[in-house]
């Protein structure tokens, strides 16, 4: 079974990052793989496409089971390419992105463009995982990563396709040793928001410029439920992720008011 299985690897931190080489290590288990990850980093593109520039497809290694590209687009510009262009009729069992330098819990998922090519895997049918780790270092050390990976990639494979609709999940695991992870925790994004911080600079050239910056604000911070609390109590978090935006709550209201 393994052997007919293909699982596609992509990132948002691009094609050298240690998270990525992480994310093809553990998908190697359990099939061959297609890898294409961003030329370049592009963390919080989330969906973003390109339209209007020329893209570019590098090979930078091929070897039985395994073909690693780059790819001068975004993410989901990635996941294009490769289910639109390259793969033709071969199926994909599994798409897998990730390993993300830095969490993706509560609405980072919406800015995210680990999870953005996660779901847009989704959109091709086939069970999608998003993956993280709370630390941002470039050499931050991904193996609690991996073994989790291990365990959730095994399960969606084995079970995926029990759902009613492809499965995508959003799973981040915190920058804790392995021995001291708790486990898992299927639970809901917390509620919340970013509050960003603008510093001005003079550019060289005389125009001002701006660097970002800024803090995320908890609206639930004793909720057990949600993925902060259990990042921040030593589980991995493992959010189920859906596209439909339609807030149901108001459909009531805005009948009752808009007829």
């Amino acid at each position: 079974m393994k052997n007919d299985r293909l699982i596609f690897v992509t990132n948002d931190d691009g094609y050298s990052a240690k998270g990525f080489a992480a994310a093809i290590e553990v998908a190697r288990e359990f099939g061959h793989v297609l890898a294409v990850a961003p030329a370049t980093p592009q963390s919080g593109r989330s969906q973003a496409v390109t339209l209007f520039e020329p893209l570019y497809l590098e090979l930078r290694h091929r070897e039985e089971g395994l073909e690693i590209y780059s790819f001068s687009g975004t993410p989901t510009d990635c996941v294009k390419m490769a289910f639109d262009h390259m793969l033709g009729d071969r199926r994909v069992d599994l798409v897998l992105s990730g390993i993300n330098h830095g969490s993706n819990s509560a609405v980072n998922v919406l800015y995210s463009g680990t999870m953005g090519a996660a779901i847009e895997g989704s959109f091709y049918g086939c069970p999608s995982v998003g993956l993280s780790l709370t630390d941002h270092d470039a050499d931050a050390d991904f193996g609690a990563a991996r073994h989790y990976a291990r365990e959730i990639v095994k399960s969606v494979l084995e079970r995926g396709d029990d759902c009613s609709r492809p499965l995508c999940l959003n799973v981040n695991v915190p920058d804790l040793p392995l021995a001291e992870i708790r486990g898992v925790r299927v639970c809901r994004q917390c509620r919340g928001v970013w509050r960003e911080e603008f510093f001005r600079q003079e550019h060289p050239e005389g125009k001002a410029c701006y660097t970002l910056t800024g803090n995320y604000t908890n609206f639930e911070p004793e909720a057990d439920d949600t993925d902060e609390w259990a990042l921040r109590n030593g589980y991995v978090s493992v959010v189920p992720v859906q596209v439909d935006m339609t807030n149901y709550g108001h459909l009531p209201f805005l009948e009752k008011i808009l007829k």
